[in-house]
């Protein structure tokens, strides 16, 4: 970084702070939490100043609201957009993805994370994150219509159930749960999708 890209106490300049303060958001909301997290010490991280955020995120909460929209905006589309797989295995798939390892995901739902951090029902992310919850529980049921079960609304809230039973179970034991929730999801779908539709 050269000296012109640096503000008057060595900080860096604007230019890229919004995804800096993203990613700072990403790793310390992660980390530690939503409500341990001050403005200061995500603005530290980011390498922005006070003013800069602001000019952002006209509050911490919008900070919140745009973490969580950026975590996953396409709903699992490494998951449900593959054509390589038959509905039937993308259904399965959706048990896979927190076991590849990649640091983008978090041993409990972010989703449900903020939810329980912040206790209110009316808070942007909080309604992001029902909104994102009943758009997965959507695309679980219309993989299961694709697959031919009989009552796929019925299946994609159990599966959606199963996968944030998992997430939540996997934190709290601080073990791997998603290979028994993917078990039990194969015995859902086999008893939901008639043999001929397989």
């Amino acid at each position: 970084m050269t000296e012109l890209e640096k503000g008057p106490q060595g900080r860096r300049r604007g230019r890229g702070a919004l995804e800096r303060i993203i990613g700072a958001s990403r790793q310390l909301f992660r980390e530690q939490g939503i409500n341990r997290t001050g403005m200061d010490q995500l603005c530290a991280a980011a390498q922005v100043s006070k003013r800069t955020a602001y000019q952002h995120f006209a509050s911490k909460d919008e900070i919140v609201a745009e973490y969580l929209r950026r975590f996953d905006p396409d709903l699992m589309s490494a998951v449900f957009d593959r054509t390589d797989l038959t509905p039937r295995e993308r259904l399965l798939a959706a048990f896979e993805l927190p076991a590849s390892g990649t640091d983008e995901l978090t041993p409990m739902c972010p989703y449900i994370a903020a939810a329980v951090e912040l206790h209110d029902p009316d808070h942007p992310a909080s309604q992001y994150a029902r909104d994102y919850k009943k758009a997965i529980a959507a695309r679980l049921a219309t993989t299961a219509r694709e697959a031919g079960a009989t009552h796929p609304d019925q299946l994609g809230e159990q599966l959606a159930l199963l996968l944030d039973g998992a997430a939540a179970r996997t934190r709290v034991l601080n073990a791997e749960s998603f290979p028994t929730a993917a078990a039990i999801a194969a015995v859902l779908i086999d008893t939901a999708i008639p043999a001929t539709a397989r």
